[in-house]
């Protein structure tokens, strides 16, 4: 059974950076991708960045792309978001989501695609 814990989020000004971590534990060997998704209140669940695990691959939305970065640690089991040049708009809750079947990163920001959650982590960004 997949446990994944996110950490890191904090408000900050615009501008800012944040560094997102999300820790997995359990069978971390079966994961073949591994994404951020973000939620604002209102809104919904929107995929930001994806991983894929074997060949790093990555994916990322059209509003993070050149400020946003995704990465992965295997030896610390350990899925990081570099955020920065932080906007309003990128408040929210951001949840980390693994997925185990597949070998590959294929619609990486379906989010029924994922099937492990974690709790999430808040970022705010003010003005």
């Amino acid at each position: 059974q997949e446990q994944l814990v996110e950490s890191g989020g904090a408000s900050v000004e615009v501008g800012g950076s944040l560094r997102l971590s999300c820790t997995t534990s359990g069978v971390t060997y079966s994961i073949s991708c591994m994404a951020w998704f973000r939620q604002a209140p209102g809104k919904e669940r929107e995929g930001v960045a994806a991983i894929q695990t074997t060949f790093r691959g990555t994916y990322y939305a059209d509003s993070v792309k050149g400020r946003f970065t995704i990465s992965r640690d295997n030896a610390k089991n350990t899925l990081y978001l570099q955020m920065n040049s932080l906007k309003p708009e990128d408040t929210a809750m951001y949840y980390c989501a693994a997925r185990t079947s597949g070998g590959y990163c294929g619609a990486p920001f379906s989010v029924n695609s994922y099937n492990y959650w974690g709790q999430g982590t808040q970022v705010a960004v003010s003005s």
